[in-house]
């Protein structure tokens, strides 16, 4: 009986194992992804050019539900990372509601992190629910910045310099004018 409940124990404990490694990661997705993505919708997509930092694209995607009339917008960030063999977008959306606190942030990046040096390795990020991370790290003895448009994927960074943020930040500014 003993072994009957061993071996049963460790097909459970060898199936949990299995399940979990098997699970893929979920792409997060921002509010206005979920909108666009709704099943029994019309939608149409509306992009606007905002701007560039560092070959990343900035526009304002605007969607709007043909059948019931309702709109929802966003600001897109895309970057192609070529490799051998073709070339892939990466993409990020931030909600409307969330731009404020990434202008925020790299506001204070700007006025208090940058101005600071740290005695040990540090990072300062911001994340929108979507999974796009804007920051910074100190590291051998400067802050290098990065914008990162997909949380799994270590191919979306895009490295920025400090002198990018002041073009970021204007163009993020004139995105949030752009919004509806």
């Amino acid at each position: 009986m003993k072994l009957k409940e061993t071996v049963l124990t460790i097909a459970l404990f060898l199936t949990t194992i299995a399940m979990t490694f098997g699970q893929s990661k979920e792409q997060e997705l921002s509010n206005a992804d979920k909108f666009s993505a709704k099943a029994g919708t019309l939608i149409q997509k509306e992009f606007l050019d905002v701007g560039t930092v560092n070959k990343a694209k900035i526009k304002v995607i605007h969607y709007k539900d043909l059948i019931s009339n309702e709109t929802v917008s966003a600001v897109r960030f895309e970057y192609e990372v070529a490799s051998s063999y073709s070339t892939d977008t990466k993409i990020a959306s931030l909600d409307a509601d969330e731009i404020d606190g990434l202008i925020k942030s790299i506001k204070l990046m700007q006025e208090k992190v940058f101005v600071s040096t740290p005695t040990n390795y540090t990072e300062v990020t911001y994340k929108s629910r979507g999974g796009f991370e804007a920051g910074c790290y100190w590291s051998k003895g400067d802050w290098a910045t990065y914008l990162k448009l997909e949380k799994f994927d270590s191919k979306s960074y895009v490295f920025l310099k400090k002198d990018d943020f002041p073009t970021l930040l204007s163009l993020l500014e004139k995105a949030k004018t752009m919004l509806k």
